[in-house]
């Protein structure tokens, strides 16, 4: 029995030592940076009496340093699920999840594309990526209780740049191909002809309100929603006014809707630098600069576009399955293997897959056999170029030369300046397919022909482009861009080859938008304010089939109730109609199904769901909208109104165990900016939460969010004088030893 007990005791031991290894093996598996030496960086970060901060350098990479440290201050938290997604790592922070995440960075090669490109870049470009990346890495030197993984820091500028290398396809929708093709689906074109290029797939029907466990597929289709705007739910708004429409005031409002919360949650700064580096504005965690805002001249904003930017091919394969046919010769397909980090408890198991790659793209093999995705921008890295350029650009000019680049793959601009001048630019680096080569772009591609694999995008001539309409406004909501600038200044669409895929979508905020600015006899800022917070639906498009539905079904009972309810709605999601709180809990679905193509839901069974939830929590078919969709964060809790794609965002929520909605993405971070004639510009923000929205000890965690309900904006301290008067903390940092 002694060598029995022996063998117990031994057996124990290796249960022990595997435990142990598990649990350290990763951060000893991943290697860190080396990081550049003899660089020393020194900024000044002034914060406001929000806490916004303010950075200050000599140089343009001295500022980029403190951008790294004022972020990290706020939200090292989210900075460092960012760096671990840049490394390849996020699993072993998030688990099955990060680890998801971590597949599609190996997958489109976005270390190689970094480490490719990155050298290739401006030397003072890479300088603000150094810079940077040592304000990250003297942070967690100098907070190493807050650092979530070991040898994650150092980082160098090459790190930063792979992560702007794994975002950048998903704010066009890859992930609703890389999804369906993991999940063994099949991509087919979206429901109806206004779109003229390969759809996106249909999505997922939306979560039920209860708790429920999401199906494989449904995650194997959500593989990387923290990297870009949610596809189901994408949305934002930007208007620009010119002098003429705004009473003498150029205008320019920034409204995009992203997550609350997370790696792509909007991050708002001001930079200075004695280089000429002056712009308000906001980025995401992981970024040098701002993506949108403005400087002393001029400003823009972005909304997503969806043009035809993904092809997809199936490769034949040999008996081998390792070499697939392409001009009648067969070639080998690259291939080699990962291990992904993939967190589980204590433990983080070492999972391998192997990711492939033809001369097409990407290869996701599954059971219906091998197929390539070639993308708009693929293996590109000059937009961390292009950024910085439009940030210091001081004429339209400048501006606009840096957009011709195309070297940021997609996203509408809307701009405007001081001068007057306001512009719409339907900004993609859309594939240069051949004309004449006879293939259904909107299908999936035979992967055996060289001829259908383009080379570099379209001409940026050839893009939707508008400048200074006669009407004096332009506008976006993520619709098409044939309708931007009012009757006798939208483009024509037959002007515009169908290769290029432009969407003719309209959605019900661009409606709303369209005909209110159209009614307008003057754009000032009181207009201009309720046009933006505005709550109606238009009876059109999904929100009419939605409502022809309801008009036709045959109910009893509480169903007839919530039926007739609905039926006798005001079409206004201002939270003063008794209706408002289940035509909310309704409209999400329908839209969801308009913006994803998939099949239109069962009228009836979301009406019995939004019922039954309603009587379950509130006792009632018609609670006040307020006491049902709520802004929360720590223990402020605010009622909110709008609703799904209304102008005044409100448009996906959590479910609480109270049956409340806790918005978690629509309305986030605005910006409203105007040029006075002969005055220097101002402008106006507000967040969601506040400026340190991970910091729950922080006064800034919450202090914006009475704001934020109540429709209003605080000032932004662009200038410095207007800065110092109101500081609220006043710091230099430095990597000096």
């Amino acid at each position: 029995m002694v060598w029995v007990k022996r063998g117990a005791f031994a057996l124990v031991g290796l249960l022990v030592l595997a435990v142990a290894v598990l649990a350290t093996w990763e951060p000893f598996f991943a290697s860190a940076a080396a990081p550049l030496q003899g660089r020393t960086y020194g900024a000044e970060i002034v914060r406001d009496e929000w806490g916004v901060p303010h950075i200050y350098g000599q140089t343009d990479a001295d500022t980029a340093f403190g951008v790294a440290i004022a972020h990290a201050e706020d939200d090292f938290f989210t900075l460092q699920d960012v760096v671990a997604m840049a490394r390849g790592r996020y699993g072993a922070i998030a688990g099955e999840d990060g680890a998801k995440v971590d597949y599609v960075y190996h997958l489109i090669d976005a270390r190689g594309t970094a480490e490719r490109e990155y050298p290739k870049l401006p030397q003072d470009t890479r300088a603000l990526f150094e810079a940077y990346a040592a304000g990250l890495n003297q942070y967690a030197a100098e907070h190493p209780e807050e650092v979530k993984l070991a040898n994650l820091f150092p980082v160098a500028g090459v790190d930063v740049a792979a992560g702007f290398a794994l975002r950048q396809p998903f704010f066009f929708g890859l992930d609703s191909v890389i999804g369906p093709l993991v999940a063994n689906e099949e991509l087919r074109r979206e429901h109806g002809p206004d779109i003229p290029g390969f759809p996106r797939p249909p999505l997922p029907a939306a979560e039920p309100l209860g708790p429920a466990s999401a199906s494989a597929t449904k995650q194997a289709r959500r593989l990387v929603l923290p990297l870009g705007e949610d596809a189901e739910h994408m949305g934002s708004n930007a208007f620009a006014v010119a002098p003429q429409k705004g009473g003498g005031t150029t205008t320019l409002v920034s409204n995009s809707h992203q997550p609350l919360r997370g790696g792509v949650a909007w991050y708002e700064l001001v930079v200075e630098s004695g280089e000429g580096w002056h712009f308000a504005g906001a980025n995401f965690p992981g970024s040098p600069f701002p993506f949108l805002g403005h400087n002393e001249d001029l400003g823009w904003t972005n909304t997503v576009n969806t043009p035809d930017m993904i092809d997809v091919y199936k490769l034949e394969l040999d008996e081998t399955g390792t070499r697939y046919r392409l001009d009648g010769e067969w070639r080998d397909l690259e291939s080699r293997w990962v291990t992904l980090p993939v967190k589980m408890g204590p433990v983080v198991l070492p999972i391998r897959r192997e990711v492939l790659r033809s001369v097409h793209g990407p290869v996701i093999r599954n059971d219906k056999g091998a197929f390539a995705v070639r993308y708009g921008g693929i293996g590109r890295l000059e937009q961390l170029d292009a950024y910085y350029r439009l940030n210091k650009a001081k004429s339209f000019a400048e501006w606009e030369a840096q957009l011709a680049r195309l070297a940021i793959p997609s996203t509408n601009f809307i701009y405007a300046d001081k001068g007057g001048t306001i512009a719409y630019v339907y900004n993609a680096a859309i594939p240069a397919r051949p004309e004449g080569v006879e293939a259904d772009w909107r299908s999936v591609l035979p992967g055996d022909r060289s001829d259908l694999i383009w080379q570099g995008a379209v001409d940026y001539k050839a893009l939707p482009r508008i400048v200074n309409p006669a009407s004096g406004w332009l506008y976006n909501s993520n619709n098409t861009p044939f309708t931007a600038a009012g009757a006798g200044s939208d483009l024509d669409p037959q002007a515009f080859s169908p290769l290029l895929g432009i969407e003719l979508k309209q959605t019900n905020r661009s409606r709303r938008a369209y005909r209110l600015l159209s009614e307008a006899s003057v754009l000032d800022r009181a207009t201009l304010e309720a046009i933006k917070y505005d709550t109606g639906y238009a009876r059109e498009g999904y929100v009419a089939r939605l409502f022809e539905g309801l008009a036709a079904l045959k109910a009893e009972g509480r169903l007839a109730e919530a039926r007739d309810l609905l039926l006798a709605w005001d079409f206004d999601a201002d939270g003063k109609g008794p209706a408002d709180a289940i035509a909310l809990l309704m409209i999400r679905d329908f839209m969801s199904a308009d913006y994803g193509n998939k099949p239109f839901p069962d009228v009836a069974e979301k009406l019995q769901a939004a019922a039954d939830h309603l009587t379950t929590h509130f006792g009632r078919l018609d609670p006040p909208m307020a006491d049902l969709l709520r802004l929360r964060q720590g223990s402020i809790d605010l009622p909110l109104d709008g609703g799904s794609d209304t102008l005044r965002a409100s448009t996906t929520w959590d479910v609480d165990t109270d049956g409340r909605l806790s918005l978690k993405h629509g309305d986030s971070f605005i910006m409203w900016i105007e040029w006075a004639p002969g005055q220097r510009v101002v402008s106006r923000s507000v967040q969601p939460f506040g400026a340190a929205s991970t910091r729950p000890q922080s006064k800034h965690y919450t202090d914006q969010m009475r704001l934020f309900v109540d429709h209003r904006l605080k000032p932004v301290r662009f200038w410095r004088d207007d800065v110092l008067a109101k500081a609220s903390v006043r710091r230099t940092v430095t990597n000096r030893r």
